[in-house]
């Protein structure tokens, strides 16, 4: 396997990953939408939570979309580079995949709520690629940010297997592990849809809905 293609399924090895850097890709403290953080510290109450659906233009967009959610950001997350760009990330040659972090009030969505969003959102069966995107940054992850996020993660992973099944679809291919540092990717990817509205989005889903079934 030669790493760097930009478009590998596996996963480079740690020792092949690329170096990054110590300091952070600049990137903006607040949101283009709302002017709301996207960094913390948030406002009281606030809870996080990370996922990775395929590009991450159109998943962060699902996200903020969704009531009760404070703010997102995207970024990447999963892998090995420290503080990597969206260039090296692209190679393959960091093990990140593209992700949102989701700022949400618990008391108006809750992270079930937020779990249908990320499996209606994507076609979770399809390995290192989401649609005509290909690749490791592609793939389909939950990154808990608590153990009982874990809990309800790998319950509703279950669920939906369930519900696929009987759609006809194959086995999930979601990873679901405890999240490590969350990068923030560089600012023209934050909230690139709503900068760009005729952009680029290439997500879909199976068209099996998760209303039933997902723990509370």
């Amino acid at each position: 396997m030669i790493f760097g293609t930009g478009q590998t399924r596996e996963m480079v090895p740690e020792h092949h990953a690329l170096p990054g850097r110590s300091e952070a890709i600049p990137s903006p403290g607040d949101r283009f939408l709302t002017g709301r953080p996207i960094k913390p510290p948030f406002p009281e109450g606030i809870e996080t939570a990370l996922f990775a659906l395929g590009c991450f233009w159109g998943a962060e967009r699902r996200f903020w979309q969704t009531p009760g959610v404070f703010s997102t950001a995207v970024g990447y997350t999963g892998g090995f580079t420290p503080n990597p760009t969206y260039e090296e990330v692209c190679t393959g040659r960091t093990g990140h995949a593209e992700a949102v972090l989701v700022v949400y009030d618990p008391a108006a969505v809750s992270y079930s709520d937020l779990l249908r969003v990320f499996w209606e959102s994507h076609d979770p069966t399809q390995g290192m690629r989401q649609g005509a995107d290909t690749g490791t940054q592609y793939r389909s992850a939950i990154y808990p940010l608590s153990p009982a996020q874990a809990v309800l993660a790998e319950r509703s992973r279950a669920a939906y297997q369930a519900a696929l099944t009987a759609a006809g679809h194959g086995a999930i291919t979601t990873e679901i592990r405890e999240a490590g540092p969350f990068y923030y990717a560089e600012g023209y990817h934050q909230q690139y849809l709503a900068k760009n509205p005729q952009g680029y989005c290439g997500l879909g889903g199976t068209g099996v809905s998760c209303a039933a079934g997902l723990p509370q």
